[in-house]
């Protein structure tokens, strides 16, 4: 049931070599990186120009949308004039809907792309009754509407990658296996099956999706099954319609870097709503993190693993205060480093104090907890805020509201004398053998643990505890603690959003505490906390947006767009909203949002409620306002207030 060849080595699932023109992915090469156009393939010109600025950008693989004949043939102008100017990165077609695009485009570039969900499929949300018989009639029309591109693929000797797209998959698929990892791991063996038949290898396969939990386990599913049937395919990673700036950031390396910490990933693409020449270092920086893997300090063995990694399922832990049990899990800030706290430190955690009114504002995005270490403070602090000091500080005054001690494993009988609502006590690996966990077996104290270490390959450190947990049935909540020294902001963020996001996706965690104060502003720290139980589904502060990263076939101004939109609705929290270039995963996707805004025709919109059609071929100039009426009529808009105590 494993997916990985170690849940405490790291080490690279080595996967079958695929040539993809001079770049081969697998094997032992490295984790190769790539983007896609955004232009009209039509335009030549054009398209070049991006293609340029991506491979020097880093692109070693340049992905072009071809929705149709006309887009695949324009393909061989594009290589040509590329060729021209010195460049022979690999060219990939991006085909969905159109076989006879994908036959005409394998003649011409080193790789195609092919959706299992719309190539033989159309999607019209309806539940069909298979039996056995009906639904393999299914599968032998697909072998016959998809077998001539196979052969092509084998003559030309170009690759292919086989994507699954959880947002498009096909009727047949959603009636047999639902809206499920599952359905979406059947969705590409069914393609690859056919390719095995005829004795075609060059294969990729990728399983994306917007949601995080979803992604990753059907990437763990895919490789289970694969191992299963004697495959070993390379995996190309990606997060589908992750949005931008931050959010795109830390929603990527939530699901591309919860797999590459366990060695899964052969080439990778970071899925932005902006200019392709921008995903290619954030994707960098995810795929150099590992060079410097190996050799790290050894970890545990497990010899029972309590966690599956296909299904989602939070670990139960004892409720302390608001902390554990049901409780979504809760933020720390940490102001320990300052040489003085005030009423102002306490900003960047999402906090402000009003002088005037001798009240706190409080945003969405405010911790729950404050580390002071040695500080005493000497203010009201807010009612919703509970403060931690060293157990030594605390004593001092054991009586004041909302403060709790913290104190090193070799100090935890001291604790336990604390008479204290809540006690904080440290566990590392650097300092501690896996076994003394289970000192705290059965410990009848109002006890949270913070988990932390300086391993290297830190997560499936922190993870091999929650393991000594679970098999021990200690059930005491978890805060985990990672700490990131002397980083630029971006990879702050992504390093984060790996550790942290590389727990939360199976259930891992009551607390996160970030400590990256030589790394990041307060400000920054405590947004990044936030947006990555956001990003893991684990705990929602904001408005999600499902934003598509916009190609050839998107037919308005995705960032312009998504900007507009985010302007008026980023205080709807909960909300998700998807933005989607054109019909392709849009209807899909609505599914899992509450509304969508899809292009369907040059300057026209098309509105969802969930994957509903509520409004059809709006005009583009009108449709952001019946976005906002369209979330008014059904009960979800609000107006911005900012709490107080």
């Amino acid at each position: 049931m494993l997916y990985c060849n170690s849940l405490v080595k790291y080490q690279r699932k080595v996967t079958k070599e695929v040539k993809v023109g001079i770049t081969a992915i697998g094997g032992e090469n490295p984790i190769r990186i790539q983007s896609m156009t955004t232009t009209d393939t039509m335009d030549v010109e054009a398209t070049v120009a991006q293609s340029i600025r991506m491979i020097e950008a880093g692109s070693e693989l340049v992905r072009i949308t071809a929705p149709s004949k006309k887009e695949a043939e324009e393909l061989q102008k594009i290589k040509d004039a590329l060729a021209n100017q010195g460049y022979n990165t690999p060219l990939v077609a991006d085909i969905h809907f159109t076989p006879n695009a994908a036959e005409i485009a394998a003649r011409i570039v080193e790789k195609v792309r092919v959706n299992p969900g719309n190539y033989a499929d159309k999607k019209k949300f309806e539940e069909i009754v298979y039996t056995d018989e009906t639904y393999n009639e299914e599968l032998r029309r697909i072998e016959e509407k998809f077998t001539p591109l196979v052969l092509i693929c084998k003559e030309e000797g170009a690759a292919m990658r086989i994507g699954t797209n959880h947002g498009s998959l096909s009727d047949r698929i959603m009636s047999r296996y639902g809206d499920t990892p599952l359905g979406m791991v059947e969705s590409a063996l069914e393609f690859l099956r056919i390719c095995r038949k005829h004795d075609y290898h060059e294969i990729v396969l990728s399983m994306k999706a917007s949601n995080t939990l979803i992604m990753v386990q059907a990437y763990r599913l895919l490789v289970s099954k694969m191992e299963e049937e004697g495959m070993n395919y390379p995996l190309h990673l990606g997060v589908t319609e992750a949005g931008d700036g931050e959010d795109g950031r830390i929603k990527s390396a939530v699901g591309i870097g919860s797999l590459l910490e366990d060695g899964l990933g052969d080439t990778i693409r970071v899925s932005l709503t902006e200019e392709p020449e921008y995903e290619l270092p954030v994707a960098k920086k995810l795929a150099e993190r590992y060079k410097q893997r190996i050799g790290h300090r050894e970890i545990p063995t497990v010899d029972n693993y309590p966690i599956d990694p296909f299904n989602f399922k939070r670990r139960q832990s004892m409720q302390v205060g608001n902390i554990g049990d049901h409780h979504v899990p809760v933020v720390f800030g940490d102001l320990s480093h300052l040489d003085q706290i005030s009423p102002a430190s306490f900003f960047g955690c999402g906090y402000s104090y009003s002088i005037p009114l001798d009240k706190w504002n409080l945003r969405d995005q405010a911790v729950d907890y404050i580390y002071v270490g040695d500080h005493q403070l000497d203010f009201e602090i807010p009612g919703t805020l509970g403060i931690i000091q060293k157990m030594d500080k605390w004593k001092k005054n054991p009586a004041k509201e909302r403060h709790y001690p913290i104190a090193d494993w070799p100090q935890r009988e001291e604790l336990f004398e604390c008479k204290s609502q809540m006690q904080f006590l440290y566990f590392s690996l650097d300092h501690q053998n896996i076994d003394e966990i289970q000192a705290i077996k059965g410990i009848e104290k109002p006890l949270v643990l913070v988990l932390s270490t300086s391993n290297a390959h830190a997560m499936p450190e922190i993870r091999r505890v929650f393991v000594e947990l679970l098999n021990n049935e200690i059930d005491v909540p978890v805060i985990v603690k990672f700490n990131y020294n002397s980083l630029d902001s971006e990879s702050f963020q992504l390093y984060a959003a790996t550790d942290f996001g590389g727990l939360l996706v199976d259930g891992l965690g009551d607390g996160v505490w970030v400590d990256a104060h030589t790394s990041a502003s307060l400000q920054m720290i405590t947004s990044t906390a936030f947006g990555i139980l956001q990003a893991s589904r684990s705990r929602i502060s904001k408005t999600e947006y499902i934003s598509c990263p916009s190609c050839g076939r998107t037919l308005f101004d995705l960032q312009e767009t998504t900007a507009k939109i985010r302007a008026v609705t980023s205080h709807l929290k909960g909300v998700k909203i998807g933005i989607m270039g054109c019909i392709v995963n849009g209807p899909g996707e609505m599914a899992d949002a509450h509304y969508g805004y899809v292009g369907t025709g040059p300057g026209k919109i098309t509105l969802y409620k969930e994957k509903e059609v509520v409004k059809r071929n709006v005009p583009e100039a009108e449709a952001v306002e019946e976005l906002i009426n369209l979330i008014k009529e059904n009960g979800d808009w609000v107006e911005v207030v900012e709490s107080t105590y």
